[in-house]
């Protein structure tokens, strides 16, 4: 092959994992939610095979136009960024740190410090409602919202009159220079923001300073042989720029869909990573089902365009890093969910991939098709899907 896209739908879980309940999660289901909507309408979507993954009941079984698969999650972990190492190929034995009382004064002292601000909530919060509550205190004091989640992140919220934009920036990276071993959080996000007392609305200028992957990953694999690496969207950010040769940020989902389909009309050999983030940003955690189905309506109307660019060298990969059920109400957080596969191409024949141990088994798969060598404990299923291996 010469062209995989790999497309990451932000949080588009299938169903809860037999160890969800020691995540906090039961009974969680993102597309089951979803399916509730009478916004939800995924034709193309069904047609690869969306219905016939193992455990979905909410979708009809059709005659698939591509193979598919259900994934587990192998590594400790419900968070963006050990999801997406996964898929890249490393699994992630340990969970990365969480601070459900706050983060400790050893880190908020030199963060302090450092940046001469004072520092405002220090506890988990939902983004949209910690700016509500300490926004106008923030614009009074010029002090730093610093928050957190379940997962494992140090989030600085900020009004961007009163921290212009590369300040936010340099703060952020400030507090990645101090996150680091036992306090290694999987991120630092900068959580811009504009408007007034009781109108706050977060920015499209918020960015991610990711750990470093501690392994070769799929990216470093692709890169190294001399091949083209594209991050679209925050792949860039969350594998801290590691094995990336392009990139380009998104503001929205239609931006990240656009961008994919121009670099589809490029002659590139190699990986184009795409992450769709709205999907958890603004309808998981928001707990907005009918947003949420709008968003997989607006993909999936969106998707033949991109088939249609495709040569008998490329293969599309749709999937996600994790849950994020609009419908569980227990928490605003993530989800320990199956996530799916759907895997379409001129080459790729209908096939039931079952029920997969790992997301590393993308990287192992992708790596074989584009013949290139990859240490990770995925298992390739290439053989399984081509029609003629070429």
């Amino acid at each position: 092959m010469k062209r995989i896209f790999l497309i990451v739908l932000d949080s588009f879980g299938i169903g809860q994992m037999p160890d969800s309940p020691s995540f906090g999660d039961v009974g969680v289901n993102t597309l089951a939610a979803c399916a509730t909507s009478e916004a939800l309408s995924i034709p193309n979507m069904i047609a690869a095979g969306l219905g016939n993954i193992d455990g979905v009941s909410c979708l009809p079984k059709v005659e698939a136009a591509g193979a598919y698969a259900r994934l587990a999650e192998s590594s400790m972990g419900k968070d963006t960024t050990i999801g997406h190492w996964e898929i890249a190929g490393i699994v992630s034995d340990d969970p990365l740190p969480t601070y459900p009382n706050g983060f400790p004064e050893e880190l908020l002292e030199p963060f302090r410090n450092a940046t001469g601000r004072g520092i405002l909530a220090n506890a988990p919060w939902s983004g949209t409602a910690v700016i509500d509550k300490y926004g106008e205190a923030h614009m009074q004091t010029g002090d730093l919202i610093v928050y957190t989640s379940a997962d494992s992140v140090f989030q600085i919220a900020a009004h961007e009159k009163i921290v212009p934009i590369e300040q936010l920036y340099e703060y952020c990276r400030i507090a990645r220079k101090l996150l680091t071993g036992k306090h290694g959080v999987g991120r630092v996000i900068a959580r811009p923001f504009v408007g007034t007392p009781g109108n706050f609305k977060r920015t499209s200028n918020r960015h991610d300073y990711s750990l470093e992957p501690p392994k070769q990953t799929l990216l470093d694999a692709v890169k190294a042989a001399g091949m083209d690496t594209i991050g679209v969207g925050k792949i860039y950010d969350i594998f801290a720029g590691q094995g990336v040769t392009e990139y380009v940020y998104n503001k929205n989902n239609a931006d990240g869909m656009q961008h994919t389909l121009d670099y589809a009309d490029k002659d590139f050999t190699g990986l184009c990573f795409v992450n769709l983030v709205d999907f958890d940003m603004l309808y998981g955690h928001r707990r907005d089902v009918d947003g949420y189905a709008k968003a997989l309506t607006e993909f999936d109307r969106w998707l033949p365009s991109l088939l249609n660019k495709l040569t008998d060298e490329d293969v599309v990969m749709i999937t996600a890093d994790h849950g994020c059920d609009p419908a569980y109400t227990a928490t605003t957080d993530h989800t320990r969910e199956y996530v799916p596969l759907l895997i379409l191409g001129k080459q790729v024949k209908p096939v039931n991939l079952s029920t997969r141990a790992s997301f590393a088994d993308i990287a192992a798969t992708a790596a074989e098709l584009l013949g290139v060598d990859l240490d990770t404990p995925g298992k390739s299923f290439a053989d399984l899907i081509l029609a003629e291996k070429r």
